[in-house]
Formats: structure tokens, C-alpha cells, sequence
């Protein structure tokens, strides 16, 4: 009986402490989303913390390279008004027709050909000055028409997994090596209990020590991903916190990820034009455009004189229309968007990089800080009924 002790309760914790660290992992990232009733029930750590930890990466980043708008002026705006110019001035004069055959097709049908043709012409010439303007006076008011914080939790909401996957390909050899230690951590606590258990072998001595095993190995798998802070000598190893060890790969993987998923040229352009500022973005839009009716001369007499001025004002609120959907078109361009994700990228990826290893920790840390609790005491509870289980095997 004393061989089989003394084989059977440091490997046991050993065992105890390799699936309370993997349990631990797996409660971390599943279930994705919220499985159960009411107040009961579980869902992953990271994908219910992605939100917080989305608009604490945010708010570090940006604290370190000023606003949005200094992120803007890094993706070269020019390409910007290139882009524009170079999808909508092929269909510039389709969008004229549709709008005037729209409200005024009469009017469009009795004017002449050549005056149509002047008319295209004029637009084509006005539309690069127009948008140059444009796409300048969106810069400088980016960080006020997009609300990145409602974009990164509408996204989140729609793609809870998101975090996973970062956490998952820029630390799955860490998050292997924090399962196996917990194998290791658990038979050396199974090797501390023996000796103990051998002077008093009450049947409450290993449920309690397979509760502390379970705790304590879960305890520490979460603290290896975070301590120490800095990097520190033991012997003949360097420690420091797993994730913090990866700080650079985990800024990457993040930072290319977030580009191409959540921040692209696209969605910003839709929470521009759809979000709690979108009144203010289509006010931009019309400021702009106007001077393309206004100073065509020919349109603007031509149109004033059949419809009249309330029919001229309809004209234009019509182009304005035009000019969202056509917005909406030139930017949800896949090739375009592809293109400059690698720009937003490496923005965010250089001032993630930046950070101390205090402030990278700040964003990862507190949503494990008010779970990991739970976490231990799941993996203590798991511990105590494989040390019951053990004590009734051995009576």
C-alpha cells in the first residue's frame, strides 16, 4: 500500500495539475460566446474581455502617436484621393445621369448632347481639386467623426473570436509550455504532500491537498503569463512573463489582425458616414461637392429656369445622395482595402511595440484579473475530487 502511495500521489498531482492548467486555457478562450441561464453559465474569458481590452490597446496606442488624425496622415492621403478619382471618374458620368434622370428627366432628355458632354467634361475637370479638398478636411476632423471605441465594440460583438485567435497564434508555444508546466508544478506539490499524508493518512488529507494542487497550479499558469514584469536571472534562466516575453509578435499578429478586420478603410468609411457624426460627414460631403453644380454654369441656368429654384435645391440634395453611395463604392474596395492594411499594421504594431512592459501588461492582465479567481477555484474543486477519488481507491 505504501508503494502504491508513494507512486500514486505525486503522479496523480502531476495529472491533476496538467488538466487544471489546460482546463484553465480552454475556459480562457471557450466557449465563445455566453452558454448557459440567467446568472449561470460561462463564457470565455478573453472573447467577454475582448471589448475592454480592444479599447485599452486602443486608448495605449493612440496615447503614444497622438489621435487618429496623426494615424491618418501615415496612410498617405494622396493614395487616398488617388483612389477616389481613379474609381469614380469612370463612373462620374453615370452617377450625373442617374441623379438627373432621376429628379429632372425631362430636363435631362431636352438638353442638347454637347451641352451633357460640357457638363461631363466640367465635372471630370473639377473632381480632383474637389476631392484633394475633400479627403484634407476629412483628416482633419477623423478623430471626431469616427467614434474608433463604438467601431472596435460593434466589430467585436459581430467577431467574439477575434481575440482568441490573436491570443492563440501569437502565444501557442507559451500556452503549450504553461499546460506541461502544470504537469511538472503538480507532481513536485504531490511529492510535498506525500510525506505529509504518509504521518497522517486521514481521508481528508488528499481532497485538501488536491484542492491546493488544483489552486495552485492554476494560480500559477496564469501568473507565468504575466510575471515577472521584467525580465529576470534564476540560476541559469532568464525569466519573465510569457506574454510579455512576446511582446513584439503578439503587437504584430494584433496589430495585422486588427487592420484586417476591424479598422480597414472600408469600415471606417461606414462609421464615418453611418455613425453618431454621419450628419457631420455628409455636411463635409456637400461642402465639397457643391461647387460642382453651382459652378456649372450651363446645369445651373439650365436647371433654375425649368424647375425652378425648389427644384434645383432637390437637384442637389439628390447629388449629395450620390456622392454617400458613391463613397461607399470607392472604399469597399477589396484591393484598395488590402493595400493599405499593411499601413495601418505597422502603425499599430510600432506603438504597441513602444510600450512598457507595465502599460503592454495593462492591456492583457485585467481581463484575467477579475476571473482568475474563479479559475483556481475551478481547478481546486477538480484537484479535491481527484484526491477523494485517490482516498477511496487507497482505503
Amino acid at each position: 500500500m505504501i508503494d502504491l502511495a508513494l507512486l500514486s500521489v505525486p503522479i496523480l498531482a502531476a495529472m491533476v495539475g496538467w488538466f487544471t492548467n489546460w482546463l484553465a486555457i480552454q475556459m480562457s478562450f471557450y466557449p465563445v460566446r455566453f452558454v448557459g441561464f440567467g446568472v449561470i453559465g460561462w463564457q470565455g474569458v478573453i472573447p467577454r474581455k475582448a471589448e475592454k481590452m480592444a479599447h485599452i490597446c486602443i486608448d495605449r496606442t493612440l496615447q503614444q502617436f497622438g489621435d487618429l488624425n496623426a494615424v491618418y496622415q501615415e496612410l498617405e492621403p494622396q493614395r487616398i484621393v488617388e483612389q477616389v478619382i481613379s474609381q469614380v471618374t469612370p463612373r462620374l458620368d453615370e452617377y450625373i445621369d442617374e441623379v438627373m434622370y432621376d429628379i429632372q428627366p425631362v430636363l435631362w432628355d431636352n438638353l442638347p448632347i454637347f451641352v451633357r458632354h460640357r457638363i461631363y467634361q466640367w465635372a471630370r475637370q473639377q473632381l480632383p481639386s474637389r476631392v484633394e479638398d475633400l479627403v484634407e478636411d476629412f483628416g482633419d476632423d477623423l478623430d471626431e467623426l469616427v467614434d474608433l471605441k463604438a467601431l472596435l465594440s460593434a466589430e467585436l460583438q459581430q467577431h467574439p473570436d477575434l481575440m482568441n485567435r490573436i491570443f492563440r497564434q501569437a502565444g501557442a508555444v507559451e500556452l503549450r509550455s504553461v499546460i506541461n508546466r502544470g504537469a511538472i508544478i503538480g507532481g513536485l506539490l504531490g511529492a510535498v504532500l506525500l510525506p505529509f499524508w504518509l504521518r497522517y493518512p486521514a481521508p481528508w488529507v488528499l481532497p485538501v491537498g488536491g484542492f491546493l494542487v488544483g489552486f495552485a497550479t492554476n494560480w500559477l499558469a496564469i501568473n507565468l503569463i504575466f510575471a515577472p514584469l521584467r525580465p529576470r536571472r534564476f540560476l541559469f534562466w532568464k525569466v519573465q512573463g510569457l506574454f510579455l516575453r512576446r511582446q513584439p509578435e503578439i503587437s504584430d499578429v494584433w496589430a495585422r489582425l486588427v487592420a484586417e478586420e476591424l479598422i480597414t478603410v472600408e469600415k471606417v468609411a461606414n462609421a464615418m458616414l453611418n455613425g453618431a457624426q454621419g450628419d457631420r460627414t455628409r455636411a463635409i460631403l456637400q461642402k465639397h461637392l457643391r461647387p460642382l453644380l453651382d459652378n456649372s454654369i450651363v446645369l445651373k441656368l439650365s436647371a433654375q429656369v425649368t424647375v425652378g429654384m425648389t427644384g434645383y435645391v432637390e437637384l442637389k440634395k439628390a447629388m449629395n445622395q450620390k456622392a454617400v453611395v458613391a463613397t461607399r463604392d470607392v472604399f469597399s474596395d477589396p484591393a484598395f482595402n488590402r493595400e493599405r492594411a499593411p499601413v495601418v499594421a505597422g502603425v499599430l504594431a510600432s506603438q504597441m511595440k513602444a510600450l512598457g512592459p507595465a502599460e503592454f501588461q495593462d492591456i492583457l492582465r485585467p481581463a484575467f484579473r477579475e476571473e482568475e479567481f474563479q479559475l483556481m477555484v475551478v481547478g481546486g474543486i477538480l484537484g479535491a475530487l481527484a484526491g477523494a477519488l485517490q482516498a477511496l481507491s487507497l482505503a
